[in-house]
């Protein structure tokens, strides 16, 4: 099972990394899919979204970090404390009065995702 939670973070920490360089070079693209109307134009909106994407990189490299050099329980620790993300920008969206498919349906399942992946990484550690 553990296999499985393995394959399963490092798809995680890979999607995150490829959705992050999604923002820095397609920012204003990307941000379509986020849920959120596009900000108003302007000359620095898309360094602003940009900005998104460089978190969403390192938050993608440290679970990469933890799986090459840290303990599996590690790896679910990071992966758990991480879901707060999704989870959050569920939440953002939601009060914000955004699209409820792409809150429930991209970040609220990424953020149910990670969790189902994180526990069994915890719990089968040794």
């Amino acid at each position: 099972m553990l296999w499985l939670a393995n394959g399963a973070g490092l798809l995680l920490a890979l999607a995150i990394i490829a959705i992050g360089t999604s923002y820095i070079a397609s920012p204003t693209t990307t941000m379509r899919s986020f849920g959120l109307p596009l900000p108003e134009e302007g000359p620095n909106v898309a360094w602003w979204l940009r900005l998104k994407g460089v978190r969403d990189i390192v938050a993608g490299l440290l679970v990469l970090a933890f799986m090459v050099w840290g303990s599996q329980r590690e790896v679910g620790i990071v992966l758990l404390i991480e879901a707060m993300i999704p989870a959050g920008d569920m939440l953002l969206v939601l009060a914000a009065k955004g699209s409820t498919r792409s809150a429930f349906g991209i970040h609220g399942l990424t953020a149910v995702i990670m969790v189902l992946v994180a526990i069994p990484m915890m719990i089968g550690a040794h």
